[in-house]
């Protein structure tokens, strides 16, 4: 897994020098783009554990996703506070697509910090995101593991 962390005021001095590195390492950050990011497509149907940590965020934990036709079907907590959370969350626990849509939309908000973790087919392991490095609590880091593509109704990729 490859990894490049880059904030806003040194992406704009380095930009220049590495983004032919950044593009060949198979990570992006907040100076990177949608054609260095690696060419993973989200399967239809799938589950993957999510864990939400760092700020306020509403969806703070560890949940069990299940994923169908795009959406998410499921969504169980690890531990008794992540159980109330989903419950609470029911039906926002987000896809892999949806944390992917967050973390450009918060690069096209000019965050100060978006780091997307690959494997090296392209699936993302980890999304880090800091909308503004001088604030407290607005940061979100969302760690994607034990990820399975299924052959449920939909598979195909979208």
């Amino acid at each position: 897994m490859s990894k490049t962390r880059i904030s806003r005021p040194v992406a704009v001095v380095l930009a220049v020098a590495v983004s032919g590195v950044v593009a060949a390492c198979g990570s992006e950050s907040s100076s990177g783009t949608a054609s260095t990011r690696p060419s993973w497509r989200e399967p239809a149907s799938y589950t993957y554990t999510l864990t939400s940590s760092e700020g306020e965020r509403s969806l703070l934990g560890t949940f069990e996703v299940t994923v169908v036709d795009g959406k998410v079907t499921k969504a169980v907590g690890a531990d008794e506070d992540s159980r109330r959370v989903a419950r609470e969350m029911e039906g926002r626990v987000p896809t892999i697509g949806e944390l992917l849509a967050e973390a450009d939309a918060a690069r096209g908000e000019d965050a100060d910090v978006v780091d997307v973790d690959h494997t090296a087919d392209g699936r993302p392991t980890r999304i880090s995101l800091d909308w503004d490095e001088d604030a407290i609590d607005d940061e979100a880091v969302y760690d994607i593991s034990d990820y399975r593509p299924s052959d449920g109704p939909g598979e195909g990729g979208r």
